[in-house]
């Protein structure tokens, strides 16, 4: 298929992903437009505050996204130059960009095969004299298995970064993620759980990584936009530190504040979507269907699909998508990437990466689609 046709295409009948924009959010954005404040102002506190209530941490900084929050995040606790952060080997490729952005190298750990999540034991044979923080991917929106990380980390005197793009909604136990680590980066990206276009959130309970990830968003600069208009004269703030744009501004916080009220409902939606893909699609010759638990947020339905003489994971890819039914691969594992076999290092065997990696297929999910829709993709399948 011509790039040019990808995303419009007349022959596509079943979406990959179809964001749910409601009057409401879009009264919140008309609303936000009209206010005299369009960046740096109230609304991202009030969504601040909310998102911090709602996952259980002290502080949360909005950001321009996952990215920048990975990166902020990563400065904010001194890696840098000369320094190793431990990640998956099957994550998006901005888990590892904002590694070498900040400096330091990504080292690149192997995963369970089962969930795709990070493997404690790689995370072991990858640990060297520089190493100075691990790098967790929730999956798919599964949480890691944070108590063994924290062993690992408290063991090695290491950071915990918690990459929680996947994952609002996600609990380990009793917590959220993005609150059992040092801090914890969300993404507000239109595939996602809820969406803000573009946006992030960093969270952490620490007020030193809260006020330094505020003042790095914004330039440098120690005060905020009402600040320096309320409090006397608005050119006098300082600059300790060179800092970035990484602002999320009042448009897109005005809907991220409307989509978070509904996010459990949306949630829910997702889990029932995934359960029922399992009802179908499970026990069937070939497949290996995904565990669901509660505390899940059900970010993507991830098939394994078991090479057989007559069907393997492209096949299926392509006989979706002649049947109309887009669907994805999440992720080509990193060492795969030019960039990153020039700038990362591999110190364990990466054989479950490459093992999913041939297997793996993502279904259509979005909180929204009909039972009838999501038949049509399951008898493809089935047939």
């Amino acid at each position: 298929m011509k790039i040019k046709d990808a995303f419009n295409n007349n022959s596509i009948k079943v979406p990959f992903f179809a964001p749910e924009i409601t009057n409401q959010d879009c009264k919140m954005v008309l609303d936000a437009l009209k206010k005299p404040l369009l960046t740096d102002g109230p609304i991202l506190r009030k969504f601040e505050d909310s998102f911090s209530s709602f996952v259980g941490s002290t502080y949360a900084v909005g950001v321009s996204n996952a990215t920048s929050a990975l990166h902020l995040s990563l400065r904010a606790l001194g890696i840098g130059k000369g320094d190793e952060v431990i990640i998956p080997d099957m994550t998006f490729v901005a888990t590892a960009s904002s590694v070498i952005l900040s400096g330091a190298t990504p080292v690149l750990a192997d995963i369970n095969y089962d969930d795709l999540n990070i493997s404690p034991k790689s995370i072991e044979k990858s640990l060297t004299p520089r190493t100075k923080a691990i790098l967790p991917v929730h999956f798919a929106g599964k949480a890691c298995d944070m108590d063994e990380i924290k062993r690992i980390a408290r063991k090695n005197h290491l950071f915990i970064i918690e990459d929680c793009a996947h994952a609002l909604g996600t609990k380990f136990g009793e917590k959220h993620v993005g609150t059992i680590g040092d801090v914890g980066c969300f993404s507000f990206y239109p595939t996602k759980n809820i969406t803000t276009i573009e946006g992030g959130m960093m969270t952490t309970n620490s007020k030193k990584i809260a006020n330094h990830v505020q003042a790095a968003r914004n330039h440098g600069i120690m005060k905020s936009l009402a600040q320096r208009y309320t409090e006397g004269k608005p050119w006098e703030y300082d600059v300790t530190e060179a800092g970035y744009n990484y602002r999320l501004d009042e448009i897109r916080s005005a809907l991220g504040l409307s989509q978070l009220k509904r996010l459990t409902n949306l949630n829910n939606q997702r889990r029932k979507i995934c359960e029922y893909y399992n009802h179908r699609l499970r026990d069937q010759d070939g497949i290996i269907t995904p565990a669901i638990s509660k505390n899940d947020s059900c970010h993507l339905y991830i098939l394994k699909i078991k090479k057989q003489a007559n069907m393997n994971r492209d096949k299926l890819f392509k006989k979706l998508l002649k049947n109309g039914i887009r669907t994805s691969v999440h992720y080509k594992p990193l060492h795969r990437f030019s960039v990153l076999k020039m700038k990362a290092r591999i110190y364990d065997k990466l054989v479950f990466s490459d093992k999913a990696y041939h297997e793996i297929i993502s279904l259509p999910l979005y909180p929204q689609m009909p039972r009838k829709i999501q038949d049509k993709v399951i008898d493809c399948i089935l047939q």
